[in-house]
């Protein structure tokens, strides 16, 4: 992660994204996939909003896309190689528990 001048009123053609570090020897990539496929959204509304999976390397870029191509027809996602990952700003980290009332 690096600290990045992108600021939310700033943030243009970026895309807010989490970043998911798990261990493979506990957590299959495929039941991480699982379980975003449960939380996201597949409809984008915006470049700052889009549905995206990220890979890091060739075996999950082949396991991403044929993830995406299970969903045929029924979302609109992207898969695309992970780039420089910018943190947010602090008042938006863990920012449904700060905001619980509203969720």
């Amino acid at each position: 992660m690096t600290a990045h001048p992108v600021t939310y009123q700033s943030i243009q053609d970026y895309t807010e994204a989490l970043l998911i570090e798990f261990d493979p020897t506990l957590i299959s990539y495929e039941q991480v996939l699982d379980q975003w496929k449960r939380d996201a959204s597949p409809y984008p509304s915006s470049t700052q909003y889009r549905t995206a999976v990220w890979y890091v390397d060739d075996a999950q870029a082949t396991r991403a896309t044929a993830f995406v191509d299970r969903m045929s027809g029924k979302a609109h996602v992207g898969v695309e190689p992970a780039t420089q990952f910018f943190r947010a700003e602090e008042y938006h980290q863990d920012f449904i528990k700060k905001q619980a009332s509203r969720y």
